[in-house]
């Protein structure tokens, strides 16, 4: 039943050797790991005029008018880390992004943080973007008589939420169609929203009277104060909103048809371009009409209201409809490389190796549960409110950036030094991976491949070493400047919400290093150096008995057949009168096998057990002692309700206790 339905919601399995007609097209690409960063536009905007707004409600009604300079900042600012990724994608084309060029550049911590920073970001991601598209439905259904889903934003944001992790789990092939129409149908409409505002107002004139102060929403955590540099740098924080999500094609460069370098490359200019233009489009826009930020209309719904009236009104709703679409779809974008993030970490033994696996839609199933799974957990503590989020939201981004770009830093002077010393250039070293093949193989294997893994980086027309110099100033400028936004956004935010990530990001390295600890700690103690050669084992097998079933008697044959002379059946007095009938019975049924009846005044059942294996040990110095359990299996699922567990107990009291084995023998029923 449970395959059943698993196969319905997700699909038909894939064959591993699908895996390279999975692969997505610059078009298909620009909608599944773009979605994040072009839907920012549709709140980056209102993101600073919420900050503003605080002096403007103080009084300072002209504090709006730095919605512009503040945006092209950001938009100056999106080019350089745009440029500085373009190198990373054809560094590191086979993925991981920050987290793979810091800890081959600038040691396993820093890489640590980068993943971890990244990790943090793609779930809050998840979280913002369902909450902005929920806020663009309700914004749309404000005077209708669908004004009441306002008060339902959270449920709304499960759904979506859900319906994405679904889409995702049935495969990237079919995530990316579900997902390319909506992408350009907001790039279209929005983009001709942003044409038809500025023909409308530089024609017929489009200034709205500013409303009163009573009516502003402002951001979260601030009080009303006048226009200070702090505030400024505030709003600048704030808008940086529309730099998350150009991370993302770095770090799925492998999703990508071959070339993947070149595509992804091309597709990162594409994005780039398109989100700077619907960015300063829109805060242009913002400034002209005079929209400033409510609580119950986004600044989106509100020019797009003043642009489109008369015979034009009907496209109001196109831009809505479209705009709630790409911002829930959105998500996507983090449920395409969480996964994929999560299973390098997992493939270097910094996450569970489950994390690693695909499933059966060649997607890393394990990570698209987990995310969703955190960024409902997010939804209900924040109730769906976008701009309560949003201080959380681009410290890990920065950070990601930040410790990106220094590695690729690090890497040209590495280079630069070789090129001094006239030493000959590096040849391609092997980069040794996790495949399905190793992740079962001996751990000692599994030891040196995690230890030793080699460099990743590729060199082509674009990083070839001669070329160290531009590369070396591209890549630094980006540092600089990501690293001066990251102690803006930690100034000016911590005390509104970023210290949580601050102190979340840390605490993740530390779980990664102990995770790898573990698997380090198992890999050796498994490993099959100065392991003895095989020898025959002493032990004696003890089958628990709760009566003479079918059951019972084929476990005492199988007992015997493993250990013909060192069988004992134990049973646990409850009642003396059941006892005497047992063994009334045994003498028929016991197979010559000697049985022991322990006294259990209190009635328990594994505390006399463990007593009496103890002792067993002391006095026989078996090897192992074998625990071999009868039991009925009923024939449907639900029948197991009717019958206690008691086997499970043992089996759970049993597992953690050395020197004993455990075997189930079980007796099916018919139905």
């Amino acid at each position: 039943m449970a395959a059943e339905l698993k196969r319905f919601i997700i699909g038909r399995a894939l064959r591993t050797e699908q895996a390279a007609h999975e692969r997505l097209s610059k078009k298909t690409a620009l909608a599944v790991f773009s979605s994040d960063a072009l839907s920012s536009t549709a709140y980056a905007t209102e993101e600073i005029l919420l900050v503003l707004a605080v002096a403007a409600a103080y009084g300072q009604a002209g504090a709006f008018r730095y919605v512009v300079p503040i945006s092209i900042g950001i938009g100056v600012l999106l080019v350089i880390v745009a440029t500085s990724y373009r190198q990373t994608i054809h560094a590191y084309p086979s993925g991981g992004g920050a987290y793979i060029v810091a800890k081959e550049n600038l040691g396993t911590y820093a890489g640590l943080v980068a993943g971890a920073s990244l990790l943090v970001d793609y779930v809050l991601t998840v979280a913002v973007s369902i909450a902005a598209g929920v806020a663009a439905i309700t914004s749309m259904a404000q005077g209708t008589r669908y004004a009441w889903l306002d008060q339902h934003k959270v449920f709304l944001c499960l759904v979506f939420i859900t319906f994405i992790a679904i889409a995702n789990l049935r495969g990237v092939r079919e995530s990316g169609s579900l997902f390319a129409a909506p992408t350009y149908a907001f790039l279209i409409s929005f983009l001709f929203m942003i044409g038809y505002g500025l023909f409308s107002y530089y024609t017929y004139g489009g200034a709205t009277p500013v409303p009163g102060t009573d009516e502003i929403k402002t951001a979260e955590g601030y009080s009303l104060q006048p226009l200070t540099l702090f505030l400024l740098l505030g709003a600048f924080s704030n808008g940086c909103a529309a730099l998350t999500g150009i991370e993302a094609i770095s770090n799925g460069v492998p999703a990508f048809k071959k070339p993947e370098a070149t595509n992804a490359s091309v597709t990162l200019v594409w994005m780039a371009v398109l989100l700077t233009v619907m960015f300063l489009g829109t805060s242009v826009l913002a400034y002209l009409y005079g929209v400033h930020p409510h609580a119950s209309e986004t600044v989106i719904s509100q020019f797009a209201r003043i642009v489109f009236t008369g015979s034009m009104a009907w496209f109001y709703y196109v831009v809505q409809i479209a705009t709630a679409l790409i911002l829930v779809l959105a998500a996507n974008t983090s449920f395409a490389d969480f996964p994929r993030l999560g299973s390098l970490l997992a493939r270097d033994r910094f996450l569970p190796r489950q994390f690693a696996n695909r499933g059966d839609k060649l997607v890393f199933s394990n990570g698209i549960v987990i995310l969703a799974i955190f960024a409902s957990v997010l939804v209900i503590v924040f109730a769906g409110d976008t701009s309560r989020l949003i201080p959380l939201y681009a410290v890990g981004v920065f950070l990601s950036f930040t410790l990106s770009q220094t590695g690729m830093v690090r890497h040209w002077l590495k280079e630069r030094a070789q090129i001094l010393n006239k030493k000959p250039p590096k040849g391609p070293q092997e980069d040794i991976h996790f495949t399905e093949s190793t992740v079962d193989a001996e751990p000692d294997v599994q030891l040196a491949a995690s230890e030793e893994r080699g460099s990743t980086f590729i060199t082509d027309q674009v990083t070839d070493s001669s070329h160290w110099k531009k590369s070396i100033v591209i890549n630094a400028v980006g540092a600089v400047a990501t690293f001066t936004v990251l102690c803006v956004f930690i100034t000016t935010k911590f005390i509104h919400g970023a210290w949580i990530v601050v102190v979340v990001i840390p605490l993740l390295v530390f779980m990664f290093r102990a995770i790898h600890d573990h698997y380090v700690g198992v890999a050796k103690q498994l490993s099959t150096e100065g392991l003895e050669d095989l020898r025959p084992i002493k032990h004696t097998v003890i089958v628990p008995i709760s009566g003479i079933h079918r059951g019972v008697v084929g476990a005492l044959q199988y007992a015997k057949s493993i250990a013909p002379d060192h069988v004992q059946a134990v049973y646990v007095d409850f009642d003396e009168e059941a006892t005497a009938k047992l063994r009334e019975k045994w003498e028929r049924w016991g197979a010559g096998v000697k049985l022991v009846v322990l006294p259990s005044p209190y009635r328990e059942l594994t505390r006399p057990l463990l007593r009496y294996i103890a002792r067993l040990e002391r006095k026989n110095e078996n090897d192992v002692v074998t625990i071999l359990l009868p039991e009925f299996v009923p024939a449907r699922w639900w029948q197991h309700l009717l019958h206690n567990q008691s086997s499970l107990m043992l089996k759970g009291a049993l597992l953690f206790k050395e020197g004993v084995i455990v075997i189930s023998v079980p007796y099916h029923l018919k139905g």
